[in-house]
């Protein structure tokens, strides 16, 4: 048999109400309506009631149709192992429930035949998507992508569509770096293509949510932040060798922001939204570990994301060339900030013992005008200090 234009995956576990339903209504509609040779594959993960053989049943009578068993969980898992056995041209994915219309299969998957793009995703949150879902929903998946973009710099606008499609050549260099075998595997994988200079089309869809949807909205948002963190430290460090997909960026220093009246304006906004990021990562790690816990590990990722916007939009630093070391100085003035404020609170214990929480109050706002106005001191001259780009001709010798 050739190999397909197109392999889709659908990843399933204990689905045997919806799957017959669902894949002879895309087997359908790939066989009248999609110009391309598709081949679909059912992956079911570990299902302990009748999917796995109804997958097999499908997978003998319809033509197209195979079945791909694996012995554990993990949506990552699924489709790691059905791309890497993959002889595709393209690979795809999409959930069961086939929430998004099929219509804009062919809007995906296009651009990377024709060689466009690298990787395409299906977007809720782009203008011309229409979406039906309740306000939870929105405001978790809303809140997840701006997490994303603060904490990761990501610029593409919805991780969580499970509607998306790879070059297989691409998944071949991809697949090595992502770690997560779970729901944050797409995630991760959009992260390093787009950190690897990949490029993302994105395609508007329409979305009906499932109101029957098992999915652990607390469970997986805990091992979503903690995925968060870890590619974080990984990209930081520069772990990963991405690189060796696509030549690294040298970071340049935009003349746009240069200005003090600019940079006060864009450091005030980004310390604004850092505060409501900080308190909607608080509230989801609180339902899974301890408040000082989920104080000290959402106070650290949202002094990474500030570190980071700051780093690109008030200071206009572009690429990767020193941000691990604008970090790790990021996190050394946070500790200055808060010696500062712990120290005046001290300093007033010890001169007026009785004072009340009004006093206190005033100290601290105080102090946290004066840490805020140092940070920025520090950011401008010590993190970010004002450099002239140099000359192309310097800069090509």
């Amino acid at each position: 048999m050739c190999a397909p234009d197109l392999e889709i995956v659908v990843p399933v576990f204990n689905e045997e109400r919806d799957l017959e339903r669902s894949v002879r209504r895309l087997h359908a509609y790939v066989q009248s309506r999609l110009p391309l040779s598709t081949r679909i594959t059912i992956a079911d993960n570990a299902s302990t009631d009748a999917t796995g053989a109804l997958a097999d049943r499908l997978a003998g009578e319809l033509a197209g149709v195979r079945a791909l068993h694996l012995p554990a969980k993990g949506r990552g898992r699924a489709l790691r192992a059905a791309w890497s056995a993959s002889d595709a041209t393209v690979l795809a994915y999409m959930d069961v429930d086939l929430s998004t219309g099929l219509d804009a299969l062919l809007p995906l998957v296009a651009p990377l035949l024709s060689g466009h793009s690298d990787v395409s995703i299906g977007t809720r949150l782009a203008r011309g998507s229409q979406v039906e879902r309740g306000p939870k929903r929105e405001i978790i998946s809303r809140g997840y992508n701006l997490i994303l973009h603060t904490v990761l710099g990501a610029r593409f606008s919805d991780a969580q569509c499970g509607f998306k499609a790879i070059r297989a050549d691409r998944a071949r260099d991809l697949l090595p770096l992502v770690e997560d075998q779970g729901w944050f595997f797409d995630t991760e994988l959009l992260v390093l293509a787009e950190r690897a200079g990949l490029r993302i089309h994105e395609v508007p869809v329409d979305w009906v949510d499932d109101p029957d949807s098992r999915v652990d909205i607390v469970g997986t948002a805990v091992a979503d932040l903690k995925g968060i963190a870890r590619l974080a430290r990984g990209l930081a460090t520069g772990r990963l060798p991405l690189g060796e997909i696509a030549p690294r960026r040298r970071a340049s220093v935009a003349a746009a922001p240069s200005g003090l009246g600019r940079q006060l304006l864009r450091f005030g906004a980004i310390g604004a939204i850092s505060t409501g990021v900080y308190a909607l990562l608080y509230l989801l790690l609180r339902q899974g570990m301890g408040a000082q816990a989920a104080n000290a590990t959402a106070l650290l990722l949202a002094t990474f994301a500030n570190t980071a916007a700051n780093r690109r939009i008030t200071f206009g630093v572009r690429g990767r060339a020193g941000a691990a070391r604008h970090q790790v100085q990021g996190l050394v003035i946070l500790g200055i900030a808060l010696v500062l404020t712990a120290g005046c609170l001290g300093l007033l214990h010890a001169i007026a013992p009785g004072a009340g929480q009004g006093v206190e109050l005033a100290v601290l706002t105080l102090a946290n005008v004066v840490a805020t106005l140092a940070r920025f001191l520090l950011f401008r001259a010590w993190v970010f200090p004002s450099r002239r780009p140099r000359p192309i001709e310097e800069a090509a010798r």
